[in-house]
């Protein structure tokens, strides 16, 4: 319909992604290079600096409006924030690009005011399916460019990326005869689509429909596919409107999908975890222990059980308040976590107690990590200062099951208390 007005701009979610990732500050480079883009198609430097003044007036709205009402750079994160950004990023800032590149191509007499609103749909759709189809991909994309699938996903993607673009191409690239070529097949893609949101969440969602979109756009261009119609203009803008749509809707359930998974790893977090501390609770601990004796039965390398109980909390509760009693608990969290081994499990017991599985840790061993512990809690210059007693049991010797291995460790830890208590006494 016009030389400066096209259904297919992906440069808009590429104005919107530089906007986001480097600020406001670039907006002299976008108009510059809108600029040089537009002076070379159609009209005069006049019009074109109106039109390059829309781009970049598109690009800073938009990162605005996006900052404002969706998130930022997360506004893929939930479904709400996809549904904002097409409508108040990607529909809005769109109307300023049209609207003023319009209106200065007829101002310059370079478009004909009887065709103003064709032009103005079409550059507005171009710009719209831009954002929706090229930015989330991008931005997915330079917020992780590493894949984090597992090997039994690998077969999968491979099959439905296959199977996706053998469908995109057998609908948008000629394979069927003249007779079928522009049967309304589209809706075909849209289950695999479906499946990789699902499967593999918001990024392969967006790289899907941005490779979906190339092969259509392709294919309608050169007469193929449900979209052809008399002209290419208006062939594709129905396409273009399909894939909009579709972009939308994939993302929604893109994010759906990553919040079920995050809120589903959650759950599992908080049921093996302990919340004051952080550190495993008394379920994970248990099934620690299982695990290091099934080991042992392939290995039979012993493992070390550490109980460790606060001395007096409640004196500093008594004295400093709860809340610095619960900081108390969490300090000696903090020390069994950063200072044990990657293997080891520290886990609160309960209450005012500790432990600590150590695999393949012998006796003394074990107790040297127990003295580097209270060493460490010790000089960690915190008020009030704070000490711990220790138990240490070893499996098989002290017990061959859990509750036997527990117990002999707090019989341990409770005689050294005693006598730890008997020599405070004596001293005072």
């Amino acid at each position: 319909m016009h030389p400066s007005a096209s259904a297919v701009w992906p440069l808009t979610g590429l104005t919107l992604v530089a906007f986001l990732m480097l600020g406001y500050r670039i907006w002299p480079g976008v108009f510059v290079g809108a600029f040089l883009v537009n002076v070379t198609a159609a009209g005069s430097i006049a019009t074109s600096v109106g039109i390059a003044l829309g781009n970049t007036l598109e690009g800073a709205l938009g990162c605005y409006l996006l900052m404002r009402f969706a998130k930022g750079r997360e506004f893929f994160e939930r479904a709400q924030d996809i549904f904002k950004f097409a409508f108040f990023v990607a529909m809005l800032s769109a109307v300023a690009s049209a609207t003023l590149g319009v209106t200065s191509l007829a101002l310059g007499g370079f478009a004909d005011w009887a065709n103003y609103e064709y032009i103005w749909r079409t550059w507005w759709l171009g710009d719209t399916v831009g954002d929706l189809i090229v930015a989330p991909a991008l931005l997915l994309w330079i917020a992780d460019w590493r894949l984090h699938w597992d090997r039994r996903k690998v077969p999968q993607a491979v099959l439905l990326f296959t199977a996706l673009s053998v469908l995109s191409w057998a609908i948008f690239g000629g394979s069927f005869h003249s007779e079928f070529k522009n049967y309304p097949l589209e809706f075909v893609c849209i289950p695999f689509l479906i499946w990789t949101a699902f499967q593999f969440g918001r990024r392969a969602a967006a790289t899907a429909v941005l490779a979906l979109s190339g092969i259509a756009i392709w294919g309608t261009l050169h007469g193929f596919g449900p979209f052809v119609r008399g002209t290419n203009n208006t062939s594709l803008l129905l396409l273009q409107s399909f894939m909009g749509v579709m972009a939308v809707t994939t993302l929604a359930l893109g994010a759906e999908v990553s919040e079920r998974m995050r809120a589903e790893e959650q759950v599992r977090k908080l049921a093996v975890m302990d919340p004051l501390t952080g550190l495993a609770n008394y379920r994970h601990l248990l099934e620690s222990m299982e695990f290091e004796i099934r080991r042992y039965g392939r290995t039979f390398k012993p493992f070390a059980v550490l109980l460790l109980d606060l001395d007096g909390l409640k004196q500093i509760n008594d004295e400093y308040g709860h809340p610095v009693g619960s900081k108390a608990l969490c300090r000696v969290g903090n020390v069994l976590r950063q200072h044990c081994r990657s293997m080891d499990v520290p886990a609160r017991y309960g209450g005012d107690e500790f432990a600590v599985v150590l695999p393949e840790t012998s006796i003394e061993d074990a107790w040297n990590v127990a003295q580097r512990i209270s060493d460490l809690l010790a000089a960690d210059g915190e008020q009030p200062p704070l000490s711990i007693s220790v138990g240490v049991a070893v499996y098989p010797h002290d017990g061959e099951t859990i509750e036997h291995v527990l117990t002999e460790a707090d019989r341990v830890l409770y005689v050294n208390k005693r006598a730890s208590t008997k020599k405070d006494l004596q001293r005072a």
